[in-house]
């Protein structure tokens, strides 16, 4: 039986995720909250995560054998078995409707429903932090956040940048991590998908923090840090309190401020708007989304900005036959067609597209299967093994003569293909008035001391 309102037995809960927000929620509201017993996490999005556990390690003296994770399909089965009291949805990125039809899933089985806000699941920092959000996946937040670590590094500050949670591999040992050059992933052994986020920001020279428990991680970055950069995952909100919250939004995606859950709640959130790729996009499809910006959020201030694409060798793609990998999220479920990569080869002169369904291995036909919105790109998934090898066997089999990367990572160091690569690489831009540095400049002038003086009273505490 499922508790009553007199009960003393403690609430029981089951919380849905995908290998992120979820394990950062219960680590923050219930994993020493003796009145709630998390009987599970489901997944979903991400391959492999289920048929795990959260380990005990992890999640606290109430839970000795950790805490099971499975497949988000076996929610109602979980709910009856387990005599679950309240379903907590804890992950990003998807429409409205979605949110709804698993909240009709579980008030069906006779379960509250439940969505924990900013306010329960923000933690506080010692120092300021300036937080990157999206309205969707593949708006350039990253790109963005990689161009703010570097610029506060040129004013002289410490940064450090927290990335949301990507824990794909043993969660006990990522509980903490700290990247600051190549040779720290190859020691994590990230998957593709973590090097994406993770090594251009090493090579625009800034150290990443990320993994399971962000009050652990926030303690340790602030020690070495003036300022925290948050660069957020998919459409999620911060897991920190932002001083200054930049959320970005696409110009080639119009009419999505308020259709995806929580891009429509980070957007009201948004002290700034950045409209990105506005080199890209119509101009009237620009001024949609500014329009819709602004009708959502009146009080934010609006910033255009472009995201301007280059290959490292254009010669090498004019009247060739091309396969194009693109980032891979942006191109799953962030609802993308076709990106950079794309645009990059055909505004290059390439010959011909290579359509990747051709020659995809069965785990990449899967993918074609799960998200029949792409178009003739290659997304470059690699959770695990598998899928890494999977990649490799399209690439090869392929009848391209070279292959566009607009992945992040360094596909040719990652996958030993046979064909040429050739990088296509994005950077954030201004491109109007007012710009984010000029926005950037006033918030520093007004909320941060000089930089240096945190290491000079340090010292002087010290000798004191």
């Amino acid at each position: 039986m499922a508790r009553t309102k007199h009960s003393k037995a403690p609430r029981r809960v089951l919380i849905l995720g995908a290998a992120g927000r979820d394990f950062h929620n219960f680590n923050v509201v219930y994993r020493d909250d003796p009145a709630t017993t998390v009987v599970g996490f489901t997944a979903t999005q991400i391959p492999g995560i289920s048929g795990r556990r959260y380990p005990a390690s992890l999640a606290g003296p109430l839970y000795a054998r950790g805490i099971p994770i499975a497949d988000e399909s076996q929610l109602e089965t979980i709910c009856k078995r387990q005599r679950v009291d309240q379903v907590v949805f804890a992950y990003s990125d998807v429409t409205h409707a979605t949110v709804m039809h698993l909240a009709s899933r579980a008030l069906a089985v006779g379960v509250d429903f439940v969505l924990l806000g900013p306010q329960r699941t923000m933690l506080a920092a010692q120092c300021p932090v300036i937080a990157i959000s999206a309205v969707r996946t593949g708006c350039g937040k990253s790109q963005t956040a990689r161009w703010l670590g570097k610029y506060l590094r040129g004013r002289g500050h410490r940064v450090a940048v927290l990335r949301h949670p990507m824990p794909y591999g043993d969660l006990a040992r990522q509980r903490v991590q700290r990247f600051a050059q190549r040779a720290d992933l190859d020691a994590a052994r990230c998957t593709a998908e973590e090097r994406e986020e993770y090594e251009p920001h090493l090579a625009a020279g800034n150290v990443i923090f990320a993994g399971v428990d962000y009050q652990a991680i926030v303690a340790q970055a602030q020690r070495e840090a003036d300022i925290l950069v948050w660069d957020g995952g998919n459409n999620d909100f911060p897991f920190l309190r932002p001083d200054l919250h930049i959320v970005m939004a696409d110009a080639l995606r119009p009419g999505q401020a308020t259709t995806y859950h929580p891009g429509e709640a980070v957007l009201r959130m948004a002290d700034i708007v950045v409209v990105n790729k506005v080199d890209s996009a119509s101009s009237a499809d620009v001024q949609h989304v500014i329009d819709e910006a602004s009708a959502v959020n009146p009080h934010a201030t609006i910033v255009r900005a472009a995201s301007p694409v280059r290959l490292d060798d254009p010669d090498a793609v004019r009247g060739k036959r091309v396969l194009v990998v693109e980032d891979g999220p942006t191109i799953t479920h962030g609802g993308m067609a076709y990106g950079a990569g794309y645009v990059a080869a055909t505004t290059a002169g390439a010959a011909k597209i290579i359509d990747p369904r051709i020659s995809a291995a069965a785990p990449i036909q899967r993918i074609f299967a799960q998200y029949p919105h792409i178009g003739r790109v290659l997304p470059a998934v690699g959770y695990g093994a598998a899928q890494l090898q999977a990649l490799h066997d399209t690439i090869d089999a392929s009848e391209a003569d070279v292959v566009v990367a607009a992945t992040p990572i360094d596909l040719a160091a990652l996958i030993a293909t046979r064909k040429p690569v050739v990088r296509a690489r994005y950077e954030f831009a201004d491109a109007g008035q007012p710009t984010l540095q000029s926005l950037v400049d006033k918030f520093l002038a007004k909320r941060l001391r000089p930089a240096g003086h945190k290491r000079l009273r340090r010292r002087q505490v010290a000798r004191s």
